[in-house]
């Protein structure tokens, strides 16, 4: 056999580097840095003396959880992944001899993250940049929302009655039951569309109808109309026009708007009221910004391996969503600024 060389690493990833790595393509197009201060303050403990291994870099650490949501993959197969794969160690930016997080660091990091609160502040760092770059045009926006599927609840009918009422079931509070009480998402909600049902919560976005750029986003759960968070999504001094499909007409969205953002929503027809040939003309127009969105969605699903999480409660929901919605603006931007 062929002995091992000094620099047989380095060139293994000249040759992964040639054949195309996207991981590095992208690693060089963030400025991670920008990151690091909210990251830090999020992740700031009082000190407890010496003693201990040193922390993981933080931005490092950060980058773990875009590589996670970049595959879709668990902490466990994430941990076994990051050893496994040299592209994935460069985008790291570790080495053969380099300690790698465990799923049990990974997920405590991303746990401390969450209960800090931070990643819509996250979200917005990283639109502040794209403004700044001018990425984001801000010549229109479009709104849609979609499902996030999370992992669905073995309940009875009467847990799932008092869990629809804002309850949680004595039986779950008992002694013995806490283990069972922490598996248990009281915050995700069943729904049904198109004959198809849902369990989980609700990603709502609105992006910038050039760039395709997520720009702001809600998370819900999954029985929330799409309408209802159009008032938490519409920015009158910011918003020059609003696309959307005919699910958010109504009177409450024509006041959401008022008289700066131009209503874009796509009209529909009633019983002996059909849609003029006008209306018809005017839909195909707005249709073909509007459907635009779709392409962010269609994006999610197969690019970044499906829009669904593995969490429990709201708060972590909110974070996965969120990093679903920041991994696919760095995707996006790295496209649109690829040369």
């Amino acid at each position: 056999m062929k002995q091992k060389g000094l620099f047989d690493e380095d060139f293994r990833k000249e040759k992964i580097k040639k054949l195309g790595d996207p991981l590095e393509k992208l690693d060089a197009a963030i400025r991670w840095g920008i990151f690091r201060n909210l990251i830090e303050k999020a992740m700031a403990k009082e000190a407890k003396g010496p003693g201990g291994r040193p922390a993981f870099d933080y931005i490092m650490m950060f980058k773990v959880l875009v590589l996670q949501r970049l595959y879709n993959i668990s902490d466990a197969q994430l941990e076994y992944q990051i050893n496994d794969r040299m592209s994935f160690m460069r985008f790291l930016g570790l080495s053969l001899s380099d300690t790698v997080p465990d799923s049990t660091t990974i997920w405590l990091f991303r746990e401390q993250l969450v209960k800090a609160g931070i990643m819509k502040q996250l979200f917005k760092r990283f639109q502040k940049e794209l403004d700044y770059q001018k990425i984001i045009t801000r010549e229109g926006s479009i709104v849609d929302a979609t499902f996030v599927d999370a992992p669905r609840q073995r309940n009875s009918r009467e847990e799932n009655e008092q869990i629809k009422n804002g309850k949680i079931p004595d039986e779950w509070n008992k002694p013995g039951m806490e283990n069972k009480r922490r598996q248990k998402d009281v915050d995700a909600r069943w729904t049904k569309k198109n004959d198809e049902k849902h369990y989980g919560y609700k990603d709502h976005v609105k992006a910038d109808k050039d760039s395709k750029i997520i720009i702001d986003y809600t998370v819900t759960d999954a029985s929330v109309h799409d309408s209802q968070e159009l008032g938490n999504l519409v920015d009158r001094r910011n918003d020059k026009a609003l696309y959307a499909d005919s699910a958010y007409k109504g009177e409450e969205i024509e006041k959401c708007l008022g008289r700066t953002v131009e209503n874009k929503i796509i009209e529909k027809g009633y019983r002996n009221k059909p849609l003029t040939e006008k209306q018809k003309r005017s839909n195909r127009r707005k249709s073909k910004t509007r459907v635009r969105v779709e392409h962010i969605f269609g994006f999610m699903t197969k690019s970044l391996r499906g829009i669904m999480i593995r969490s429990i409660g709201m708060g972590r929901a909110a974070f996965n969503i969120g990093m679903l919605n920041l991994t696919y603006n760095m995707c996006r931007y790295r496209y649109l600024t690829a040369k």
